[in-house]
């Protein structure tokens, strides 16, 4: 791998085995779609600017593959590998713009196969493998905003905040790492104020003004629901024990990043780490938004999932790279090479063991058969079509994503009764005791669900 030709070939090979790698292992292993991608079929049959647990995006990219594909299962995991995939491209691309050595660049990408969060967890789009392409992509347009200042690479970074935060709320840390990475860099450079600096701000205001007025019609439920998952506002304990069990964690995932790492470097000799804007840059946008995450712990006592950092160490492999820089010999890398296709294998063999062993997994869910046995019941006795279906995002989700009705998905009625019109089918799912006592119509029980059908005879 000597040549800008054969490093840019392999880069595109690895991208390509990675998203088909992905797509297939877990078509092959999961009877059902996880539950977020389930969770985000559900919004998707209903869209709004906002759901009661998050913004819209995720909701948005999947309802576009549903009109495209249909309930293919297949379709989903293309869909989150799709989005993988584009966030290793632009971090490859900033990469080179960054360090201008190719192979380097392409290092900083394979050393990323060695965090679970881009490779085990990726079967499942979410809201947080929505954010990956974002992510990267705002990194890649602040570099390039902080080394030029044309007008459209600050239109650019505006959108694609914008669409980062439409994806999860989460993506703040990131935007305020890069205000204060401005405000740094104009301080140091002693100019004044700059207009362009507001153009990101105005675009990402302007695209997401539709979801802020959604959240003020809505009480701001999706922040509720985000301190509810955190525990809220802990006691004095919890401002210790938090913070500190979040730092182990990542720590414990990182530790294949670091034994790859370790192959990479023939022996500890640390770059010096002088105030560079180069070293700065990577400060600000790698590591400060992961130190507001542990203040945010710290402060407020809350427990931090781990899965809300999968965005947060796309560009370790950069800034690792950058430290050790001097300590890496080209010539001599084989071994890395042998450890890294070891780690890339063993993860989707991993998947596929685990998935294929254990019986009790959300994705073992049989959702087509339960979706035909509603159907075939409502068939003997309905007329019409289902229009709707009623309950929580999983039982409903996956009536509403298997039946070839394709029903809108509502969480509950209280209120948008009206919005029912005649003759319009529903299915409600729910408690079987309570369903079994009040529903009007044709009632069924598939366990530990209660189904309540009604339609026109």
């Amino acid at each position: 791998m000597n040549t800008k030709r054969s490093t840019i070939k392999y880069f595109h090979l690895f991208l390509i085995l990675h998203l088909i790698l992905w797509t297939i292992v877990p078509t092959l292993s999961n009877q059902n779609l996880p539950l977020d991608t389930i969770e985000a079929l559900a919004w998707g049959s209903n869209l709004d600017w906002g759901f009661n647990k998050h913004p819209p995006f995720s909701a948005f990219a999947v309802e576009v593959f549903y009109q495209l594909f249909g309930n293919q299962d297949w379709a989903y995991y293309l869909l989150s590998q799709i989005f993988v995939v584009i966030a290793f491209y632009f971090v490859f691309k900033f990469a080179n713009e960054f360090s201008n050595n190719l192979q380097l660049s392409f290092l900083s990408v394979l050393l990323l196969e060695a965090i679970y969060f881009y490779n085990y967890t990726t079967p499942e789009f979410n809201v947080n493998v929505s954010q990956l392409p974002f992510w990267a992509l705002t990194v890649f347009f602040t570099w390039r905003c902080v080394n030029s200042d044309k007008i459209l690479n600050y239109i650019f970074l505006g959108i694609v905040i914008s669409l980062g935060l439409l994806s999860k709320y989460l993506f703040l840390y990131l935007v305020l790492s890069v205000k204060l990475l401005f405000i740094y860099l104009m301080i140091k450079r002693k100019k004044i104020f700059h207009f362009n600096l507001m153009i990101p701000g105005a675009v990402a205001l302007l695209i997401t003004f539709p979801h802020l007025n959604w959240l003020i019609d809505n009480d701001f439920i999706t922040f509720k629901y985000g301190l509810e998952r955190s525990g809220g506002i802990g006691n004095l304990s919890q401002h210790f024990i938090y913070p500190v069990s979040f730092v182990l964690k990542q720590f414990l995932l990182l530790i294949p990043f670091f034994i790859l790492l370790f192959f990479l470097i023939k022996k500890i000799k640390l770059k010096k780490l002088r105030n560079s804007e180069r070293i700065i840059f990577l400060f600000f946008t790698c590591l400060l938004p992961i130190i507001f995450v542990f203040l945010t712990s710290v402060i407020m006592g809350a427990k931090i999932r781990t899965m809300w950092m999968t965005p947060f160490y796309l560009f370790f492999g950069i800034f690792f790279i950058e430290v050790f820089k001097e300590s890496i010999d080209l010539k001599k890398i084989k071994r890395f090479y042998y450890v890294f296709i070891f780690l890339f294998f063993l993860s989707p063999i991993t998947y596929f063991t685990v998935s294929t062993a254990n019986e009790f997994k959300r994705t073992d869910y049989p959702g087509k058969e339960i979706a035909r046995l509603v159907q075939n019941k409502w068939d003997d006795n309905f007329s019409n079509e289902i229009n709707i279906v009623v309950g929580d995002e999983w039982f409903a989700g996956n009536l509403s994503y298997h039946l070839n009705s394709r029903p809108q998905w509502i969480i509950d009625l209280k209120g948008k009764t009206a919005a029912i019109k005649e003759g319009e089918g529903v299915v409600y799912t729910g408690n079987p005791k309570i369903l079994k006592k009040i529903c009007p119509g044709v009632y069924g029980t598939i366990k530990p669900v209660g189904y309540c059908m009604i339609g026109k005879r």
